[in-house]
């Protein structure tokens, strides 16, 4: 198997609340329109994130992003006007997390890794 592209797909019942949303967390419009009811931002080379109306599945996705700085995110989120919460450390010190849900329920992550374990 050669794979060219990974799409984690985000389900949701109100699109434009969601497309919203997630344009102030990219901190930019979508990068592509493929169809009605998808938009779809490339987050890094070979990976795209998309936004599907699909409201039967809505608020059912969990999505992790692995960024370098957490608490950076989170204030550049907040300039954008968006919420991330607090930035908090996971047991055994290894991460520190931001969480957060969607408009739709969806539950998103920001994942900085601090250390690893002796």
């Amino acid at each position: 198997m050669a794979i060219r592209t990974v799409y984690a797909v985000i389900p949701v019942a109100d699109f434009e609340a969601a497309r919203a949303w997630y344009e102030r967390l990219w901190g930019r419009p979508a990068d592509r329109d493929p169809m009605s009811g998808l938009a779809e931002w490339e987050v890094i080379d070979g990976g795209a994130i998309q936004l599907l109306l699909e409201p039967d599945r809505a608020g059912s996705a969990m999505l992790t992003l692995a960024v370098e700085d957490v608490a950076d995110e989170v204030r550049l989120a907040a300039e954008r006007g968006l919420d991330l919460g607090t930035v908090q450390e996971t047991p055994g010190g290894r991460y520190r997390i931001a969480a957060v849900n969607d408009p739709a329920g969806n539950v998103v992550t920001i994942a900085q890794e601090i250390g690893r374990p002796a």
